[in-house]
């Protein structure tokens, strides 16, 4: 499934709309901790939800340069496994929000 950017701003205004909805429904309760602890929880799902699109955005047209390069050169196996792995780091500093959380 290609995602183009268009696809991509209209899932992060729908997670926006849905993080405000959820915020307007958990202040109605009145309990101002447990906002605060709920919203703090809705933004590192957002975050991590957003890291991982991004992540797979940019692993797609990496990981078909590295089957190209391997296809030329077997022995860039190691460059081209580097170059696969990188993104998915930043999905790592979203699941390290999320524990600390």
């Amino acid at each position: 499934m290609k995602m183009n950017m268009k696809n991509v701003v209209r899932l992060m205004l729908v997670l926006g709309m849905v993080s405000i909805i959820a915020g307007v429904a958990s202040a109605a309760e009145g309990d101002e901790i447990a906002e605060k602890d709920t919203m703090a929880k809705l933004g590192a799902g957002i975050a991590l939800a957003g890291c991982g699109v991004g992540t797979g955005l940019g692993q797609g047209p990496i990981g078909a340069a590295a089957v190209g390069m391997i296809a030329e050169d077997p022995n860039r196996f190691g460059h081209a496994l580097l170059f696969t792995v990188l993104p998915e780091t930043v999905v790592l500093f979203g699941f390290l929000a999320m524990f600390l959380l």
